[in-house]
C-alpha cells in the first residue's frame, strides 16, 4: 500500500518514481544503477533495513515509516521535493 500511495500522489504532483519494494517475498523492481543514478531523491519507506543501501551512497534519501505513507502519501512526496529545491 505504501509504494502504491507513493506512486499515485507523485503522479497527481507531476513526478516520475520508480519504486522498489522489499519484503517477505525480496526484492521486486530492483532499481537499476542508471535509475538510482538519474534520481533526484529517494524515499526509503521502511519499518526495517533496506537491503543493499550502499547503492544510494550520495543521494539525498528521505526515511519515513510505511504506515506514514499509507496514512498520507503526499506528505512524503511533498518532503521529498523540498530535499530537491
Amino acid at each position: 500500500m505504501a509504494a502504491e500511495n507513493l506512486k499515485k500522489f507523485a503522479k497527481k504532483e507531476g513526478y516520475d518514481i520508480k519504486v522498489e519494494t522489499q519484503g517477505a517475498m525480496g526484492v521486486e523492481n530492483r532499481l537499476s544503477s542508471s535509475e538510482i543514478q538519474d534520481a533526484d531523491v529517494v524515499i526509503f519507506a521502511v519499518d526495517t533495513t533496506v537491503q543493499d543501501s550502499d547503492r544510494f551512497d550520495g543521494k539525498k534519501i528521505l526515511k519515513v515509516g510505511t504506515s506514514e505513507v499509507v496514512k498520507d502519501g503526499k506528505a512524503a512526496i511533498d518532503e521529498a521535493a523540498k530535499l530537491v529545491n
